[in-house]
């Protein structure tokens, strides 16, 4: 790459930035002038900065030099079309959002724009206010993506958190902590919620740290049975026990020269709290059933969504071992103290789920943006990717609409839809109607698996399969495990 090129390329890159948080830039190009005008004074008056163009080639100048938050292109271009020009503008500018002009006679080519990549398309003469309104839905959309690619550039730069999305202050905070950590042998504690990407946290940790090279080794202690937490852990000989036909190596011996990733450390049972314990002190252990020590260098990175401080005092966590973890210590915080990056992180899986998809999935409508800001998201980030995963899957159109998210975000709505539907229903009715949906709701997006619904609900399994059976919920083969 040229000098001059680099030169160009990194201007662009820091007006990029500027445009994020100034004035929405768009572009017009028009051969009409009276259009250019019309354009011109209504997007400006509500607050736009406004570039016009009244050919291609002078168009695709103005986009060789600055960064737009849309365009708005004329179909009926002379020379070369609109719809000509749409694939040199996407190779200059992939993500821009490209609103056509089109006149009654033309149609008929707007299916073409649309398949090329427009983003939508507006016919003469058209109603302001819905012009406006595309308008506002398409920058907020393309701004939101451009802040996720910025935000991951600079984390990239710093830090390589390509995964972890925000700008929040909480999150920044974080950020510097992570930075400062990955380079020590130091035991990290992270604590927070369910959902909030504790597994990210510690993969950027040792992403960053001098055992990047060396492997990470997640397990949840949670799920594994206590019988078999142990022989997972350490290892078994053969003999051990009646089913170890075979020498097994444990997780420590895997993650060998690398991390250690102990997730739901505060379920673990007394026992074996205090053979890790002797692991973090020694750094050596034996196989289930051996003789022999063996001694490794694993760095420890543990988490838990239990206060370890209250199960200490509880009696159901050793403190010995809680100060051996605990020896730098991150809180993640929950996603509603955080509410300035759940557009970002909306724009984030809806991108990685429409590429995974091949769908053209764009943005969420401003209802839906309206529900999901006042949403407390009890499942953190992980219960936003789940929402946005369903909304692509489900959708057939390029904006996700309310209709489109999972039923506990829009629970303040069954009423008011219920009576428009059952105006005669009684409280209890409706109040069946409303837990049949949420039951139901919650089974789909645990792909049928009632255990982990009850879990969710914190209720025992039988009272769950009493409550499917009284609503008649319908309930479906369970898709995975």
């Amino acid at each position: 790459m040229s000098e001059t090129t680099e030169l160009a390329a990194e201007t662009l890159h820091l007006q990029r930035t500027a445009r994020v948080v100034g004035d929405p830039r768009i572009l017009i190009i028009d051969d009409e002038a009276a259009i250019r005008e019309s354009l011109d004074t209504l997007l400006t008056l509500e607050g736009f900065t406004v570039s016009a163009a009244s050919d291609g080639p002078s168009g695709l100048e103005l986009l060789s030099r600055n960064e737009y938050d849309l365009l708005l292109l004329d179909l009926a271009l002379p020379g070369e079309s609109g719809l000509d020009l749409l694939p040199r503008i996407i190779e200059m500018q992939p993500n821009l959002p490209v609103i056509m002009i089109t006149a009654y006679g033309t149609v008929g080519n707007v299916v073409d724009a649309i398949r090329a990549g427009a983003e939508n398309f507006v016919q003469k003469p058209w109603d302001n206010e819905k012009l406006l309104a595309d308008i506002r839905a398409a920058v907020a959309r393309h701004r939101a993506e451009e802040e996720v690619v910025q935000l991951k550039r600079t984390l990239k730069q710093r830090y390589n958190f390509e995964n972890i999305v925000g700008k929040s202050e909480p999150m920044l905070r974080l950020f510097d902590l992570i930075a400062q950590v990955s380079p020590s042998r130091s035991t990290v504690l992270i604590q927070g919620e369910s959902g909030t990407g504790k597994e990210l946290i510690a993969k950027a940790i040792h992403a960053n740290s001098p055992r990047k090279d060396r492997p990470f080794v997640p397990v949840n202690t949670g799920a594994v049975p206590s019988e078999l937490l142990e022989s997972t852990l350490f290892g078994h000989v053969k003999g051990a026990f009646t089913s170890a036909v075979t020498a097994k190596k444990g997780l420590f011996e895997v993650a060998n020269g690398g991390t250690l990733f102990l997730d739901e450390i505060g379920t673990m049972g007394m026992d074996m709290q205090a053979k890790i314990l002797r692991v973090l002190q020694d750094r050596r252990f034996m196989h289930l059933g051996g003789v022999q020590e063996i001694q490794v260098d694993v760095r420890i990175i543990a988490a838990t969504n239990v206060n370890l401080h209250d199960a200490v005092r509880a009696g159901r966590f050793r403190e010995d071992l809680f100060y051996r973890l605990n020896v730098i210590s991150l809180e993640l915080p929950p996603l509603r103290s955080r509410r300035e990056d759940i557009p970002l992180l909306a724009a984030h899986f809806l991108k990685f789920y429409a590429d995974e998809n091949g769908t053209e999935i764009r943005s969420l409508s401003p209802e839906a943006m309206r529900i999901i800001m006042d949403y407390e998201w009890p499942g953190n980030v992980r219960e936003l990717e789940n929402a946005m995963e369903r909304g692509v899957v489900l959708s057939t159109s390029r904006t996700i609409s309310p209709d489109l998210l999972p039923t506990q975000l829009t629970g303040s709505t069954y009423s008011a839809s219920l009576l428009d539907h059952q105006p005669n229903a009684s409280l209890f009715d409706l109040m069946e109607e409303i837990e049949r949906r949420i039951i139901s709701d919650r089974l789909e997006r645990c792909h049928w698996n009632q255990t982990e619904a009850a879990e969710y609900f914190k209720i025992p399994l039988s009272t769950l399969n009493q409550k499917i059976k009284r609503l008649n919920v319908e309930v479906k083969k369970r898709t995975r495990d």
